[in-house]
Formats: C-alpha cells, sequence, structure tokens
C-alpha cells in the first residue's frame, strides 16, 4: 500500500517523465469515458488494442493488484485468483485507487503504476492483450487516450520500478 499521505504525481509529473525517457506515444483527447462502452463511443477510431484495467484488492486488503485484459474481455474474478496467487479478488474502493495509483474511478489504467513508486500494487497483463504490437491506455485522466506500442509499454514498466507478469486471465463464461 502506498504511504500513509502520499500524493499522487500530476499529469504535468507524468508527461515529463514520458518524454525525458523518449517515450513515444500517440494522444488523443476526448470527452470522458467511465466505460468500455463508452470508450467505443466516444474516443474516435485510434490505433492499438482497446484496454479494460481492473484495480483489485485481495480479501484482507492488503495486497492490491492491476489487472489489464482486451477491453471485450469479461473476466473471471473468482478463477483470476489462482492465476495471480490471491484469495477472495474484490474491486478496490474508490478511495483505495486513489490511495494507491492516484486515479479516479473510470481512470484506472496500466499507466498509473506511474503514481506506485513503492512498487505496492502488482500489475498483471493477459497473454491475449500482450500478444498485440500496442495499446490504448488512459494517461492517468479518462478525458484523453495514449497509444503506446508493446515495447514502449515494457519500457515504461521497467521504469517505474515494477514488473510486468503477462498470464491467461480467465473469461467470463455466459
Amino acid at each position: 500500500m502506498a504511504a500513509e499521505g502520499f500524493i499522487p504525481m500530476g499529469l504535468e509529473a507524468f508527461f515529463s517523465f514520458l518524454a525525458e525517457n523518449r517515450i513515444a506515444f500517440q494522444r488523443c483527447d476526448h470527452p470522458a469515458v467511465y466505460t468500455v462502452e463508452e470508450a467505443a463511443r466516444l474516443v474516435p477510431p485510434l490505433p492499438g488494442a482497446k484496454t479494460k484495467n481492473l484495480f483489485l484488492r485481495n480479501k484482507p486488503g492488503r495486497r492490491h493488484y492491476l489487472v489489464c485484459v482486451p477491453a471485450a474481455k469479461r473476466v473471471d474474478i473468482k478463477g483470476l485468483c489462482a492465476g495471480i496467487g490471491a484469495n477472495g479478488l474484490s474491486f478496490g474502493s474508490a478511495d483505495r485507487l486513489k490511495r494507491c495509483l492516484g486515479v479516479e474511478p473510470g481512470a484506472v489504467t496500466l499507466l498509473a503504476i506511474f503514481n506506485d513508486p513503492d512498487g505496492a500494487v502488482s500489475l498483471f497483463v493477459d497473454e491475449d492483450l500482450w500478444r498485440c504490437d500496442a495499446f490504448q491506455f488512459h494517461p492517468l485522466v479518462n478525458t484523453a487516450t495514449l497509444v503506446i506500442s508493446r515495447p514502449e509499454v515494457a519500457r515504461f514498466v521497467e521504469l517505474t520500478g515494477h514488473a510486468l507478469q503477462v498470464i491467461r486471465v480467465p473469461a467470463k463464461q455466459d
């Protein structure tokens, strides 16, 4: 968990980090989107895989996870427990999300690990998603989308001091 009194870094610091590290991206500003369905309607067509990012916690609430999957995938949360070695996964609250990753609901993104300097949040990416050449992620706010290549995402994750774990995320069966 982030330290008590942790203040998330702002957008200016985030974009400065990208620039200083020469992480290439394409940016598209758009109206605020809170769901995959809204993003499909309001975000113009962009290259790269559309993503869904889930902020989860274990049952005691001591461990936190960020799980990135293709936007259309419906995740079997119970089945995911074994895949990431956690018990009783559930979604983290808005307060917990703000404290751990410095973002609001609707802006959950792989890029929010930028606001987790202690590496308290474990990052998992679905193997189907990781096969894509580029991805669409919010840049800490849900009023823009960045398109970033897989090598640049891998470098970003490394520069933040996190480990990116590629796993098979189970899909919910209808």
